[in-house]
């Protein structure tokens, strides 16, 4: 895999080959200038985009069963691995709120003969531990298939951390399963003390928290392989990086 991406940082970049930069200018450098041109504005990613079509798996980059180009298995799994980061971010965040925003503020509910008591609402819970354990579960194995270290490593310690706190999430009817994922009965959960649910999700130092942290480590580390496998001459969003300019292009100011 690697000297598949290798091959491609050396000889080409979406279509751009090596002769182009090494060929002579004389009698044409109007050509070359306007080629310059186009790569330097992003133009010239965009057309051929547009020309070879979208890789689905791939979100932004050009579909590698269809250019000269091989997109490698790994730049399209950091890319997987980035967005299931953000997304548990999001979902562990949201759980960590706190104040008015708080899906563990208590309000009041009646009973069958009209007593008012302060509960959790259970079902708004549930559906937001819900969406937790799924994009956990998504995380889990997108980075189970990663060739990063850093992201297989974040990914173990986060792992790590669900195995030790597998006696209060087994509580609150999280089990972990031998794979690493998570499974939660939805009849356990909402029968569960909610303050022992609000300790696992809600606080500084809970194992909210935590996922929290890893989940974003995660995709930073991801951010970096991507931008690596770019040859930090496009960005992962296919914006050209100027910082290449004087070095790579010198010769046609």
């Amino acid at each position: 895999m690697s000297s598949s991406i290798g091959s491609v940082m050396s000889n080409s970049y979406y279509g751009v080959t090596s002769d182009f930069f090494s060929t002579s200018l004389s009698g044409s450098s109007t050509s070359y200038l306007s080629d310059y041109s186009s790569i330097n504005n992003g133009s010239y990613y965009k057309l051929m985009r547009s020309y070879y079509g979208g890789s689905s798996a791939a979100g932004s980059l050009v579909d590698s069963s269809k250019t000269s180009t091989t997109v490698a298995a790994d730049k399209i799994n950091a890319i997987s691995v980035r967005d299931e980061a953000t997304k548990l971010r999001d979902s562990a965040t949201k759980l960590l709120e706190n104040g008015s925003k708080s899906l563990f503020e208590k309000s009041t509910v009646k009973d069958a003969e009209g007593n008012e008591t302060q509960a959790y609402d259970m079902d708004s819970i549930y559906k937001s531990v819900s969406s937790f354990v799924k994009d956990y579960n998504s995380l889990i194995v997108s980075a189970g298939d990663s060739s990063n270290h850093s992201v297989l490593s974040s990914a173990t310690l986060m792992t790590g951390n669900t195995k030790a706190n597998v006696s209060l999430l087994s509580s609150v009817g999280i089990k972990v399963n031998s794979d690493n994922t998570l499974s939660l009965d939805e009849d356990e959960f909402k029968a569960a003390d909610g303050s022992s649910v609000k300790s696992l999700f809600n606080g500084t130092g809970s194992y909210g928290y935590g996922v929290t942290s890893k989940a974003s480590q995660i995709y930073n580390q991801s951010v970096s392989q991507l931008a690596q496998y770019n040859g930090n001459l496009y960005s992962s969003t296919g914006n050209y990086n100027y910082n290449y300019t004087d070095s790579l292009f010198s010769s046609f100011q």
